[in-house]
């Protein structure tokens, strides 16, 4: 800040009976205005002291300081491309005007412009080296340029997360700098904290309402969360305003490509076109790897068809590959749910819709849950029509019949001349037709066991032997027959039975 000049007299009377003055000159009123507008800076009445400067600079428009405390001003009001215009018109007036430089350095770094600052303070070692404020603007230009310089190997390499940090460490030096905040807002987009980006680009449009990069970024922020009629609204904008505006006309491209490319797969799966519709959200999930929800939606498409196509397999990847994307994607948790139930991966179904249940607890959901727990459960138990060799719709007259055949097949005293591994088994699979036909001979019994219920609440059970007697049952069975005969033994009351 220059030193305030002496305040010139305005008016000097020379005799007590005359009115006679002298005249002040433009340049001597200019010096008081500059005064005054010292006095306001003092005491940060910036918005008050700028008028003064402007009307200094108005009687004395080739004064280099008049413009270079203007630009202090606007500075302190953080307008600084008003301030830049004016440290430059100073310097035109005045190359030696150091404070011309200091001011134009301190712009072009709250303006992200390094390049431009670099040669300033150039400019300032070579007309005065050992000025104090030379070394701590150097120190905070190397700070920023060093982030900067980290900041862009991260952009290539799309590590985002780093991005924020590095422009969180800038903005701590050059606090509301519009180009560095824009990069972080952008870079908030691309990691899916929208609202976070959103919030920077609108202050800096409250700001400067006509700024297309904060405009690009609202508009790449609506884009990445699925809302594309919207972003290509802001996208059409920056274009309009800006037609060279490279990311707004590349990003614009890919979320025209996406959208249409999506759009076919949809007609191609409703017209029952299901290796078309695959191939087209193959080619749709190419477009922008970046767009997470979008490919999410993709995936979950593609998964559809590949159950229209009877891949199941194929079709759980999918529905993860969406969930990795959106890990509170309903449908496509369902969906893989689904398909575990299909595939006979229960435990997989079971774990899929708790899931589902902790996102929306709604009646169908957990209808869904305890029957697939049902299924869990009734899988890990033994299945009697497997044993008895017959269809769950089996009649009474039916389930005997298989029982005598089975038993006939299994019984240890046909089998007495078999190694000792054959006739523990043989014993263990005669003793579960016993088991089967005591459940399943029992319409009570067999009812509980269809709706998964377990054998040991079953009223009066004990266990599958407590209702099993050889006696009481092959009796009516065997009763007449004639062949071989076999003694039951002493573990079912000596009954001696024919083969028939």
């Amino acid at each position: 800040m220059e030193a305030p000049a002496a305040p010139a007299p305005i008016l000097i009377d020379l005799e007590p009976d005359t009115d006679e003055v002298i005249d002040v000159t433009p340049e001597k009123t200019a010096e008081i205005k500059k005064e005054s507008g010292n006095q306001l800076y003092k005491k940060k009445q910036y918005k008050k002291a700028l008028p003064l400067y402007s009307e200094a600079i108005q009687l004395s428009p080739n004064n280099a300081s008049y413009y270079g405390n203007r630009a202090a001003c606007y500075i302190m009001l953080n307008q600084y491309n008003e301030a830049l215009a004016d440290a430059r018109k100073a310097l035109q007036i005045d190359p030696k005007f150091v404070k011309g430089y200091l001011r134009m350095a301190k712009c072009c770094m709250m303006m992200g412009d390094l390049s431009t600052a670099d040669k300033a303070l150039l400019k300032v070692e070579e007309i005065e080296p050992n000025n104090p404020q030379l070394v701590p603007e150097r120190v905070n230009l190397g700070t920023i340029q060093k982030y900067w310089d980290d900041a862009e190997k991260c952009l290539e390499k799309k590590d985002f997360r780093k991005v924020v940090y590095l422009m969180d460490r800038i903005l701590e030096i050059v606090k509301g700098c519009q180009r560095f905040t824009l990069i972080k807002a952008e870079s908030l987009a691309m990691l899916g904290r929208h609202e976070e980006s959103q919030e920077l680009a609108n202050d800096i449009l409250h700001a400067d309402a006509k700024n297309v990069d904060a405009v690009y970024v609202r508009g790449l922020s609506l884009y990445y969360q699925d809302n594309v009629d919207k972003a290509f609204t802001h996208f059409q904008h920056v274009l309009k305003a800006a037609p060279d505006h490279k990311k707004a006309l590349d990003i614009y491209k890919r979320a025209r490509a996406l959208k249409q490319t999506k759009e076919e797969g949809n007609e191609a799966f409703k017209a029952g076109d299901h290796p078309k519709a695959y191939d087209l959200y193959s080619q749709a999930l190419q477009i922008d790897p970046l767009n997470t929800l979008t490919n999410a939606k993709l995936f979950f498409n593609r998964a559809l068809v590949l159950t229209k196509m009877n891949k199941l397999h194929e079709a759980v990847s999918d529905c993860t590959a969406a969930l990795k994307l959106d890990d509170k994607y309903l449908k496509a948790l369902l969906r893989r749910a689904k398909c575990h139930t299909d595939l006979n991966m229960l435990e997989e179904a079971v774990l899929d819709y708790e899931k589902v249940v902790q996102i929306e607890r709604s009646r169908e959901h957990r209808r869904l849950l305890q029957e697939a727990k049902l299924a869990l459960k009734r899988s890990k138990r033994k299945d009697y029509y497997k044993v008895l060799g017959i269809e769950k719709t089996a009649s009474e007259d039916e389930i005997k019949k298989a029982y005598k055949k089975r038993a006939l097949i299994h019984h240890p005293d046909r089998h007495s001349s078999a190694s000792d591994t054959e006739k523990v088994e043989q014993e263990k699979m005669f003793k579960e037709v016993g088991e089967a036909y005591a459940i399943l001979s029992d319409p009570k019994k067999r009812a509980r066991y269809d709706s998964g219920q377990d054998l040991d609440d079953m009223e009066g059970m004990g266990g599958w032997s407590a209702d099993f007697d050889g006696c009481g049952r092959f009796p009516g069975f065997f009763a007449g027959g004639a062949g071989p005969a076999f003694n039951l033994g002493e573990g079912f009351g000596g009954y001696t039975f024919h083969f028939g």
